[in-house]
């Protein structure tokens, strides 16, 4: 019998999971990250996760289940999270806090607790799959219900861990995973998914950031692809690349956000084709295969909600440059960028810029 920790998070996709742990013959220790992230009224608290409430219906599944639960006090560590979703708006960049949890936090502290107790799997309610690729090494892959998919945001699992994760719910659909909760009598069968950042209460972004870095000076001009001053604007961390709406501004057309300068804090707009964009340059890069030593051929994914698309992906030095065949819009920088051969992850990184 394998020892498995899973993080239960309050919702039915974990909740499902300790069950199907369970039934395959594990020993199933339910654990849960206390993060000091809260919902301050109902309904934030059916759109996001790690709340006191949420650990309430953890503990719930968990008695229901019959099995062992533990909260653990990640507060500290989620601080780290939060610091550097800040630092990134005030980057110019635009973060992705989920994968820097699942990352630093489930796949990291997590599972450095469970080694202690141990365990020899961790495991999460994740849309992903784990596969043996041809040389029986275990892989990422794309879940069964790909309107759910999320091995976008598992890159970053560190290629010696691959052996120890188990994704039980990656080969079911979301309606079956519902409806085997509400079979099981959990109670959180009907249970909003999780949609929102979890530590900022109202979804406030400005407001957070710039409480928390009330010392920033970031406000500036906004100007068109010719330099030129359209008006003036109260921070840079209000933008995002290919942002279209807020911009508070009337040209008879369509503009979009297609640069932002946090060293002048110069914000450009431009039309949409300007967002197109040929290729990127990520840092930071987790491979889950032998770094390839020529331009080799992949499906490339920049957004949660973005398709993968062709391209060609060549390591130089501490940079990966990924080619796109046809160019791609609004490429980010903050946000992460996945490489898949067919439905298998290869590998990922940040996004640090965009190339014509």
């Amino acid at each position: 019998m394998a020892r498995v920790v899973l993080a239960m998070s309050g919702g039915v996709d974990s909740s499902v999971a300790a069950h199907l742990l369970k039934e395959q013959g594990h020993d199933v220790i339910g654990l849960f990250m206390r993060t000091g992230a809260h919902g301050d009224n109902l309904e934030r608290r059916t759109k996001t996760c790690c709340s006191a409430t949420d650990a309430v219906d953890a503990q719930a599944v968990a008695d229901r289940l019959d099995i062992p639960f533990y909260a653990l006090d990640f507060e500290l560590d989620f601080e780290r999270i939060i610091e550097n979703f800040a630092d990134e708006y005030l980057a110019g960049r635009t973060p992705n806090p989920c994968v820097m949890c699942n990352i630093w936090l489930k796949f990291g502290k997590l599972w450095s607790y469970g080694k202690q107790i141990g365990a020899d799997f961790v495991a999460t309610g994740h849309y992903a799959r784990i596969v043996k690729d041809e040389h029986g090494l275990s892989r990422v892959a794309r879940a069964r219900d790909l309107h759910k998919d999320q091995s976008y945001v598992l890159f970053g699992l560190r290629r010696e861990l691959l052996n120890n994760v188990l994704l039980p719910v990656g080969g079911f659909t979301k309606s079956e995973i519902r409806d085997l909760a509400r079979s099981l009598g959990l109670p959180v069968h009907d249970k909003v998914d999780s949609q929102e950042i979890c530590f900022i209460p109202d979804d406030n972004y400005l407001r957070f950031i710039r409480e928390k870095r009330p010392e920033r000076e970031t406000a500036g001009v906004m100007v068109d692809e010719s330099g030129v001053k359209l008006k003036d604007h109260d921070g840079i961390e209000g933008f995002t690349i290919g942002q279209r709406k807020g911009l508070g501004i009337a040209l008879g057309e369509p503009r979009y956000v297609v640069g932002i300068e946090p060293a002048t804090n110069v914000v450009t707009i431009g039309p949409r084709a300007s967002l197109s964009k040929s290729a990127l340059v990520a840092t930071r890069f987790n491979w889950h295969v032998e770094i390839p030593s020529v331009p080799a051929p992949c499906l490339a994914q920049i957004r949660a909600q973005h398709k993968a698309v062709p391209a060609r992906i060549e390591a130089v030095g501490a940079e990966v440059v990924v080619r796109f065949d046809v160019p791609q819009p609004a490429v980010t920088p903050g946000q992460v960028v996945t490489l898949y051969d067919g439905e298998v992850v290869i590998g990922g990184g940040w996004i640090e810029r965009s190339l014509d």
